[in-house]
């Protein structure tokens, strides 16, 4: 009866034995990212996880969840399958760390046309790596065949992290204020943003292959498949320490829809001075190519700047000796009027 169900399934376009298959072989992968909490094994229900340890006064839990967007179709059609679940550990850990938390735990979601237990095995591999970077554990996920929903050589990739912060240490927009320096974390590369428009200048506005040499050297779909910085041991010691008063993940949207996340509209400004630091060339190739304004370039990509972090003055030399690649980049101020812009952006001469 069981191997009449399989064979019906396998009929269906589902393949049970090569899922098991891709089980097992996410197992070691899984092992490395184990923390002491973990209390749950690989294929139970659920994932258990140990809080007893994290008691110190009000322990606030934090989630964040996110996909990696349209890069995945350059994964896909590159065969680059072991990063892209870095980049999906990062848009994830990084958005919970904005809050002041530590990523705990972790859990993907795998959607495939056709289970390949081998690159299944790459896509969680990195996975794997993005939490051993984070420092969380992969404690669950799912791997779903889906046939009818996507082609063969097609797949979806998400993520969910939970993290844990001291509500004394909870980053909100009322710790940060002017005269607060603006701190910016350089970015890994594009990171996980802005891809359609990427794909449209590179592929269908213009004929690059994905081999073709930039000047560094590298091939365009290395700088284009970069993945996404994990900021976790460059800013959680310092969040620990109390630091860090504010922060704001540059993902889509840019500085402009990023940026006053971390600050109160109504009586703070931010001004950035974009002089203070050179943008990858990837950037400037884009707007090149792409005929795109600077408005536009700020408005989609990180721009270099992966993070910004508000920070007080007297604690600006500890926190760049913590991140030797920081780089002051602006400051809040008071707003005047209601007529004052919420964010300013100009190269000072």
């Amino acid at each position: 009866m069981t191997e009449g169900k399989h064979s019906a399934y396998e009929a269906a376009g589902v393949q049970i034995e090569k899922g098991y298959e891709a089980v097992e072989r996410m197992k070691k992968h899984i092992q490395r990212t184990n923390r002491p909490e973990v209390m749950s094994q690989v294929g139970g229900f659920g994932g258990l996880f140990d809080l007893s340890n994290h008691k110190d006064g009000q322990p606030i839990l934090v989630s964040g969840t996110d996909g990696v967007g349209t890069k995945i179709i350059l994964a896909q059609q590159s065969k680059t399958y072991d990063t892209i679940g870095i980049d999906c550990v990062a848009m994830c850990v990084n958005d919970v760390l904005a809050q002041g938390a530590e990523p705990l735990f972790f859990l993907d979601y795998l959607a495939v046309g056709q289970n390949d237990p081998q690159t299944v095995e790459a896509i969680v591999s990195g996975v794997a790596q993005g939490c051993v970077e984070a420092g969380a554990a992969l404690i669950g996920g799912e791997t779903a065949e889906m046939p009818d929903v996507y082609g063969k050589e097609d797949f979806d990739l998400a993520g969910f992290c939970v993290g844990i912060v001291d509500r004394k240490k909870m980053l909100d927009k009322t710790k940060v204020e002017a005269g607060h320096v603006l701190v910016g974390i350089p970015s890994s590369g594009i990171h996980s943003n802005g891809f359609s428009l990427v794909r449209k200048v590179f592929f269908k506005d213009n004929d690059w292959q994905y081999d073709q040499l930039l000047e560094d050297g590298k091939s365009l779909i290395d700088h284009l498949l970069t993945p996404t910085r994990i900021y976790v041991n460059d800013l959680l010691p310092l969040l620990k320490r109390g630091l860090i008063k504010g922060l704001a993940h540059i993902t889509g949207g840019g500085f402009p829809e990023n940026l006053p996340r971390m600050f109160d509209e109504t009586t703070l400004t931010a001004h950035i001075d974009t002089s203070k630091w050179q943008p990858h060339p990837i950037f400037s190739l884009i707007q090149e190519l792409g005929n795109v304004s600077s408005d536009d370039m700020y408005q989609v990509f990180n721009m270099g700047i992966g993070m910004i972090a508000a920070v007080a003055k007297e604690d600006v030399e500890t926190v760049c000796q913590h991140i030797p690649d920081a780089v002051v980049i602006g400051e809040m101020s008071q707003k005047v009027d209601d007529k004052d812009l919420i964010l300013t952006m100009e190269e000072s001469n």
